[in-house]
């Protein structure tokens, strides 16, 4: 953008310089709002009527500055999948932190703070957690994501940590708001963090399956192709871990989705895992592979 300054406006142009160049510095080196009283200070100390109207320029331009810069961070990457009751939004935070949105009807899983900035984010009608690992369960941010009316759903044991939220098991079916909510088994076969202890036992951690407009939207937790993954059927999108040693290769997850065969896959946390990997392994196998920004 130029701003010309034309000999008319009574403003002296080398002031008008030495003070832009300080406000551009101050923007960049310092946080807005220090910048922004910088700004407020330095133009009323100048007495030249012409500043007036670059004063309201500036300050403008700051303002849109600040709010754009904090939109564009904190606003994820989302893609809609088309239901029978409209379009259902599905946000992706970041590793393994979801929230899926119908209807203005906002659900979150497993929301950690770790994983992406929360703070525009809708109040949560719904909230699922896993299981109890740091990276799945922030107890924290779920009492700031809730409303009066919010329900939480987990595993048994986030329980103790969550006292208000209702578990389930694997097996355990609920319906809120005309959305089927079922329990699945998540659970290591190989990975042990020692040996005779798998980082996430059967029994203890649990996955998801969201029923939304006759979509069916698998979020599977931490686990590895467990047989009673392999053995699921009519699931329209699914959600498959991808990371070692805590849950499966890409070998693994190609194998569990040739079982079962999801219309459109998402690897999600990810870590360093090279996604590319999936996309070849599954070349060929009619399954949509989307890859996000899940690590």
């Amino acid at each position: 953008m130029c701003i010309k300054i034309s000999s008319g406006t009574g403003v002296n142009q080398v002031d008008f310089a030495i003070f832009l160049k300080s406000v551009i510095v101050e923007l960049i080196f310092k946080d807005y709002f220090k910048s922004l009283y910088l700004v407020k200070l330095k133009t009323n100390n100048m007495n030249n009527c012409g500043f007036a109207v670059y004063k309201r320029i500036f300050l403008t331009l700051i303002f849109i500055a600040m709010v754009a810069k904090g939109y564009s961070q904190e606003v994820p990457e989302y893609d809609k999948i088309a239901t029978s009751v409209g379009n259902a939004e599905l946000h992706f935070v970041g590793h393994g932190s979801l929230w899926f949105k119908v209807n203005g009807f906002v659900i979150y899983i497993d929301p950690v703070r770790s994983s992406g900035n929360y703070d525009f984010f809708p109040k949560a009608d719904l909230i699922l957690v896993t299981h109890e690992h740091g990276d799945h369960l922030d107890a924290k941010l779920i009492e700031d994501l809730k409303k009066p009316g919010t329900l939480l759903f987990c595993n048994q044991a986030s329980t103790s940590r969550v006292t208000w939220g209702m578990a389930m098991n694997a097996g355990d079916r609920q319906e809120i708001n005309n959305i089927i909510i079922e329990a699945v088994p998540a659970y290591n076969i190989v990975h042990e963090s020692t040996p005779g202890h798998p980082f996430h036992p059967k029994g203890s951690g649990v996955g998801y399956i969201l029923t939304i407009g006759g979509k069916r939207i698998y979020v599977a937790g931490d686990t590895e192709n467990t047989p009673e993954m392999k053995a699921l059927s009519n699931i329209d999108v699914a959600f498959l871990p991808m990371n070692l040693p805590y849950t499966m290769t890409p070998e693994m997850v190609a194998d569990a989705a040739r079982a079962f065969k999801p219309k459109i896959l998402y690897p999600y946390h990810t870590g360093e895992t090279d996604t590319n990997e999936l996309l070849k392994l599954l070349k060929d196998s009619g399954i949509e592979v989307r890859i996000r920004n899940l690590k």
